[in-house]
């Protein structure tokens, strides 16, 4: 669908691809080293640094109404896996707040380099071939996927990473760096909407909760929040 040109990555779009990859890869590893539920909500910290780093990184400065918006957000996230946290994993968790720590600057190199009227697309494909590289050793060790594996593989390479990463492209240069976290913060508090319509689970009441207030939270940000064009950054 789109074919950009990798030709003269400028150190800005090196610095997102390598944000990007490590994002990834942090993100599997913690999700072997502590719970799922852990992974996420450590990961979900990320609009937390970026309020924290966006101005001197980006010149964006968090709004009070970002604020309130971060901790509401959190605190649903919290409630939505409350029945799944542990304080145990520590080595897990913390690999997870890195994970943490390069989304939000893989959010805030990106818009850097969409604002910079590069294509956003560069370093995204280049990130993901170097989580590729890094990955190839353990796909080569591991057995090889049966026939449902591969639909899988397909679904998650087309669906929710391509089509998922077009949208965003398009999205960074549109966006500030938080608003470009804070808004993608939905997608794990939908996953059980999408279980409950495909296989029929009910999600537990404080998933509900939870739910309910991160996807509310993100919503009045938006009606709330200005609507001038977001600032360039420096």
């Amino acid at each position: 669908m789109t074919r950009p040109s990798l030709r003269g990555i400028t150190r800005a779009e090196w610095g997102a691809a390598v944000a990007l990859a490590a994002t990834t890869g942090l993100f599997i590893l913690s999700n072997k080293l502590t719970t799922a539920a852990n992974a996420i909500l450590i990961q979900y910290s990320a609009p937390i640094w970026i309020a924290l780093l966006g101005t001197w990184f980006l010149g964006e400065r968090a709004s009070r109404l970002d604020w309130i918006t971060i901790v509401l957000v959190l605190g649903g996230i919290t409630l939505f896996f409350f029945e799944q946290l542990t304080l145990d994993h520590v080595a897990g968790n913390l690999v997870a707040v890195a994970a943490g720590i390069a989304f939000a600057f893989s959010a805030m190199t990106l818009r850097k380099v969409a604002v910079a009227d590069s294509d956003p697309m560069r370093p995204m494909i280049l990130g993901n071939f170097l989580g590729a590289v890094l990955g190839a050793p353990a796909m080569a060790l591991a057995a090889a996927p049966d026939a449902a594996g591969w639909a899988a593989l397909v679904a998650l390479g087309v669906v929710q990473q391509a089509v998922a990463y077009l949208c965003y492209a398009w999205a960074i240069k549109r966006a500030t760096a938080l608003e470009a976290m804070l808004i993608p913060i939905i997608e794990p508090v939908l996953s059980p909407v999408w279980v409950a319509i495909a296989f029929g689970e009910r999600p537990g009441a404080w998933a509900v909760v939870g739910g309910a207030i991160v996807v509310g939270a993100v919503a009045l940000r938006g009606v709330l929040g200005s609507r001038r064009a977001p600032p360039r950054p420096r």
